[in-house]
């Protein structure tokens, strides 16, 4: 498996090696003692989320706060997906900046978030399953969002084209700077 670090600190992309031959494909999607040594610390995932979405689904931006925060391993498993990562670090040389990625179940990949950044992500095909490994419980109280078009964060959702469809949850998230 290729891991590469993304520009956020800590925001990593895993790429699996494919081993494939006349009865199908197999790889490698997650492997614990490969992912702690590159991120430097142990990760105890405690819940995995599966979500399905049609295309124009756009759900985000969200994270979680304080000793809920959570770090997440990500993938599609059916589809193809526009995934995006925001950096909530008030330290890092990166606070506000994003990153991006279209993640599928074409191209394998996956992205390790660490805790203290947003992520959202806008379904690009019809019939998404999305894949969610977190290393925290969900909290209601401690879930928090931002706005998917905040002007400040200048996020190109390659929208053109597409319907979207949000959750009135998400269509009332704060911007940025009210977060």
């Amino acid at each position: 498996m290729k891991i590469t670090e993304t520009k956020l600190r800590g925001c990593l992309i895993l790429e699996p090696t494919i081993h494939k031959d006349d009865r199908g494909l197999f790889f490698e999607s997650y492997h614990k003692s490969n992912l702690e040594s590159v991120i430097g610390e142990r990760i105890n995932f405690v819940q995995d989320n599966i979500s399905v979405s049609k295309k124009g689904v756009l759900r985000g931006l969200h994270y979680q706060t304080g000793k809920y925060a959570q770090a997440k391993l990500v993938q599609v498993l059916k589809g193809e997906v526009l995934d995006v990562v925001v950096d909530l670090r008030r330290d890092s040389n990166t606070y506000g900046q994003h990153f991006k990625l279209n993640l599928s179940a074409k191209n394998k990949k996956s992205i390790f978030i660490p805790k203290d950044m947003a992520h959202g992500f806008l379904a690009l095909t019809d019939d998404v399953i999305f894949s969610y490994k977190c290393d925290s419980y969900y909290h209601k109280e401690a879930e928090r969002g931002i706005k998917y078009n905040d002007p400040d964060l200048n996020i190109d959702w390659e929208i053109e084209g597409v319907d979207l469809i949000f959750s009135p949850k998400d269509l009332q998230l704060p911007p940025w700077k009210d977060r």
